[in-house]
């Protein structure tokens, strides 16, 4: 189950699930902590209507997920003919307080009067053994309280006459035996106990006497903070100025980002231009602001995997932000380019990700291989920041920006990727690749460096530095002088990788991999004129593309990442834009647009884009949404519109 509604503030972000409930709470960096539990739908929102009660992932809802094309603003609809009951959901994270707010629309839609009661549950796991919070009410703010050391939530509803809930209760979820407090939800009363330590939950109950047809409006906010206090004095805030003037407000100022955007936007065809504007704000969404952008906020994949994908992987950072920099963005690149200088290792590389807070991320990268030492690193990491820093640069003219990150950034990166090479190649030495899964010297890393070292360079001569300039002008030289270890002769293909063993003798790897023909396509020069290229194209062409029944392109020939089924691998959908891509600077738009209308068609409802499909079903695998997935289509609808 993937998020297909997120909201985000820069501090909060906010994942609602399938239900439309909600399953990630981030807080107080956009992809760290997680305040819920991943590994259980813990949320929930209970209707009881004339003796019948029903939670809204019971099963028996029509539920439509969806969010507002020029803000993160959810539209969602879920519809009960057992209850006779309908509820529109408008929930979004502030613009200015750090808080999660939703309005709900109740219709009674029964032929006759109805005494309809709506339950809000809400299960926080702040502490990490989920054993320590504290849930309360507190009476004289007539408030929920969830706290635990540096975390408070305030919770609360009201109708929209401004009365405030008129049951609620606290308890323990999912510890002793006890599967939560919801559950004294379902008889349409709740108990009013009043306070409870360890694994907690709490419910808050609204209720309406509604006519045949009639509707009213329910509001409900979490808000984040420090501390009680400062959670209060945002509480008084928010029922001061009014939950609906707050959601106008911050859908003005999603509004007011995309307009940065509109110009180039307009040009993009109707048919992506849609989808495109809301990649573009699930692209922002994820990043933090503190400079970090995470790759995914879908903590669901912790259900069937080791880890999350919401760290700040330089790579991913670095491709979600480059059609953001072509489209005119310039704090997001600056906050960015910021993070990574002050996270990068002093020896001038980035390593493997890093969390929201700026310290090391996990890893899977050994730092010994072959009993010899290795940097557990992807030079591709470092080269790609250099890449999109001097992209940056040539869009938006910031010198200064760039020049006082010289001497930290750019300088200790040119250094080092000129050192990192093997004299008996001319390569650059055997790091990881950008799947993460192997060590060698990879095609798609040896093109990425390359161009970074040639961007380096001219950036060292714009301000004077001609020594640099010089050196990694040369290191750039010396690298593209061993590129003919990089193609498969009897394939006629650029080959997967290298590695120069320690003995001297070199290893190929002949696996066709759709990063190799992207890497000579955006980062080498003349790279359309190459017959390399071209017949990189056609293999792929021939080999990968519609390997399976749904379409697309899996990475790399026999790629077993989630893959369920015999075929070469699951579609992705990068590496099918990337082609889409190819097509497009070849002046071949009818098959690009083949291309963006398989990605386009495999968008969820919301306009979700998955990191990969299922090979048969064509249904999303992977993370879901995976930010690499938006930003490479936005930057293809827009190479397509300015072609």
């Amino acid at each position: 189950m993937g998020r297909p509604v997120v909201l985000s503030n820069g501090h909060i972000l906010v994942g609602l699930n399938d239900y439309g409930t909600v399953h990630d709470f981030y807080y107080p960096y956009v992809g760290l902590e997680n305040l819920t539990t991943s590994r259980n739908l813990n949320h929930k929102i209970g209707v009881w209507a004339n003796d019948k009660f029903s939670w809204l992932d019971d099963g028996s809802w029509k539920i439509n997920m969806d969010f507002e094309e020029d803000a993160l603003v959810s539209d969602i609809t879920a519809e009960s003919d057992n209850l006779k009951v309908k509820l529109h959901f408008s929930d979004f994270v502030d613009n200015h307080y750090p808080a999660f707010c939703r309005i709900i629309n109740i219709e009674n839609t029964s032929d006759q009067k109805a005494d309809i009661r709506v339950f809000t549950h809400q299960a926080f796991q702040i502490s990490r053994a989920g054993r320590s919070d504290t849930a309360l009410y507190v009476p004289e703010g007539k408030y929920l309280l969830d706290y635990k050391g540096w975390s408070t939530l305030l919770i609360y509803s009201e109708t929209e006459d401004g009365e405030a809930f008129d049951q609620f209760a606290v308890g323990n979820y999912g510890i002793e035996g006890k599967e939560g407090t919801f559950r004294d939800a379902e008889d349409g009363e709740l108990s009013g106990s009043l306070v409870e330590h360890g694994g907690v939950d709490s419910v808050m109950r609204l209720r309406f006497e509604l006519e045949h047809g009639q509707s009213a409006k329910g509001h409900y906010w979490v808000i984040a903070s420090g501390s009680q206090i400062d959670a209060e004095a945002i509480h008084q805030a928010l029922l001061n100025k009014g939950i609906e003037s707050r959601l106008e407000a911050t859908r003005q100022s999603w509004n007011d980002w995309l307009a940065t955007a509109k110009p180039k936007l307009d040009g993009v065809d109707e048919k992506y231009r849609r989808l495109a504007k809301k990649s573009l704000l699930i692209v922002k969404a994820h990043f933090d602001k503190h400079g970090g952008v995470i790759a995914s906020s879908d903590s669901s994949i912790y259900n069937y995997g080791r880890d999350y994908y919401c760290y700040v992987w330089p790579r991913d950072g670095a491709y979600a932000l480059l059609p953001l920099i072509e489209l005119g963005y310039k704090e997001e690149a600056k906050k960015f380019f910021e993070f990574c200088a002050d996270t990068m290792h002093p020896d001038g590389y980035m390593m493997h990700k890093y969390q929201p807070d700026r310290a090391i991320g996990s890893t899977w990268h050994p730092q010994l291989h072959q009993n010899h030492p290795e940097l557990p690193i992807q030079e591709d990491e470092t080269a790609g920041v250099i890449y999109a820093l001097s992209r940056y640069l040539e869009v938006s003219g910031d010198k200064d920006f760039v020049r006082d990150h010289y001497r930290n950034f750019i300088k200790p990166a040119g250094d080092f990727m000129a050192k990192f090479i093997d004299e008996s190649t001319s390569l650059p030495h055997a790091s990881y690749d950008l799947w993460e899964e192997r060590f060698a010297t990879h095609s798609y890393t040896v093109f990425i460096t390359i161009c970074a070292l040639r961007k380096a360079a001219a950036i060292a001569r714009l301000f004077n530095f001609d020594e640099d300039g010089q050196k990694w002008e040369e290191a750039a030289d010396k690298i593209h002088g061993g590129l003919q270890l990089l193609f498969n002769p009897e394939g006629e293909y650029i080959r997967k990788s290298v590695l120069l063993k320690p003995g001297g003798d070199l290893e190929f790897d002949n696996t066709l991999d759709a990063s190799s023909a992207y890497g000579a396509l955006l980062y080498m020069d003349n790279a359309l004129q190459s017959e390399e290229l071209s017949s990189t194209i056609q293999a792929i062409e021939k080999t990968l593309l519609n390997s399976s029944p749904s379409g697309g392109i899996p990475r790399y020939e026999n790629d077993n990442y989630f893959l369920t089924k015999k075929y070469l691998g699951n579609p992705w959908i990068i590496t099918t834009l990337w082609l889409a891509q190819y097509y497009i600077r070849k002046n071949q738009p009818d098959k690009a647009r083949e291309l963006l209308d398989w990605v386009s068609d495999r968008a969820g409802t919301s306009g979700m884009l998955a990191e990969q499909v299922d090979p048969e079903t064509g249904f999303a695998l992977g993370v879901n949404p995976l930010v690499w997935s938006h930003s490479t289509f936005v930057e293809t609808a827009i190479l397509l519109a300015d072609s």
